[in-house]
């Protein structure tokens, strides 16, 4: 399967619009999380194993996600 030049195009746009987004999001990441306490609510799990904590945000991936998917139906 062969993709045109247009296709190949708009594939790195995508690509290029996702690297863009993943390296704003390290960056802004550890900051914002001062703020929104992600990790922290109700219904996080979290455990410490050998002197190390693990955590698992259900609670606030459910309560991200269902914020970025209104976003989206907003615009």
């Amino acid at each position: 399967m062969r993709l045109s030049p247009c296709g190949t195009r708009q594939m790195l746009k995508w690509i290029l619009t996702l690297v863009v987004a993943i390296f704003l999001l390290g960056i802004i990441g550890p900051h914002l999380a001062r703020f929104i306490r992600f990790g922290k609510l109700p219904g996080d799990f979290g455990f410490r194993l050998r002197g190390r904590n693990y955590t698992f945000p259900v609670a606030s991936t459910i309560i991200f996600s269902l914020l970025l998917w209104l976003i989206s139906r907003l615009i």
